[in-house]
């Protein structure tokens, strides 16, 4: 199992707690329906048991903490992490000379690699409307935002 940080530890010890109602240290089949449904899944009785019976290294018909988190860890932790990831990896390709923020040049020269070349005024409003601390580059975390929203 890949070694967990504290920080994901945490992530992954908020993640159960959602799926654990009640509290007793184990996730159910009423409890996973409940939580799938109210993110807009609507799985059957059959579905969600199926789904615990992947992660149920005791066959006990629960998932206990441990199992919660070996799965996580084993999946790259959850969705969240793996697009984490993937913006960083953006991010870098933007980055050519991997100063940390991304410049109107490196944007240019990036999405001409990419066989889509901008004018300069496309250019521009790119950038500004990325940089919201207004000093010309698009730092990581602006990055972000833009990418998300």
């Amino acid at each position: 199992m890949p070694t967990l940080t504290e920080e994901q530890r945490i992530e992954i010890a908020a993640a159960f707690a959602q799926f654990d109602k009640n509290g007793d240290g184990r996730v159910s089949t009423d409890e996973l329906i409940e939580v799938m449904r109210a993110a807009g899944q609507n799985p059957t009785v059959a579905e969600a048991k199926e789904m615990i019976a992947e992660v149920d290294n005791n066959n006990n018909g629960y998932v206990e903490y441990a199992e919660f988190e070996d799965m996580m860890a084993r999946r790259g932790l959850s969705s969240r992490f793996q697009e984490e990831e993937d913006l960083r990896e953006a991010f870098k390709v933007f980055d050519r000379n991997g100063d940390g923020f991304i410049t109107t040049d490196e944007l240019r020269v990036t999405m001409l690699s990419m066989g889509e070349p901008l004018s300069q005024e496309e250019l521009d409003d790119m950038i500004s409307k990325a940089d919201t601390n207004h000093d010309g580059k698009v730092h990581y975390n602006e990055f972000v935002k833009v990418m998300v929203s």
